[in-house]
């Protein structure tokens, strides 16, 4: 097991399962290039106003003022 690098990159598919527990899905990686497969069973609620709204508020803390106090702490 090697620790995930930063310079990854993760694609996200949001599919069914098919008869027989399986899912097809054509990903955007040469032939023979290893992959990790993280399967998680999604919520059928619709969480977008709440995602927003976390990235959103965020913003707020994105300001130079804050960061200089902040690292000056």
């Amino acid at each position: 097991d090697r620790p995930m690098s930063n310079r990854q990159r993760a694609v996200k598919y949001d599919l069914e399962v098919r008869e027989g527990g399986r899912i097809e899905l054509d990903v955007p990686f040469p032939a023979g290039t290893p992959v990790a497969v993280l399967v998680v069973k999604q919520s059928r609620e619709d969480f977008t106003g709440l995602l927003d709204a976390a990235r959103s508020s965020l913003d707020f803390w994105d300001n130079p003022w804050d960061d200089e106090d902040w690292n000056n702490a």
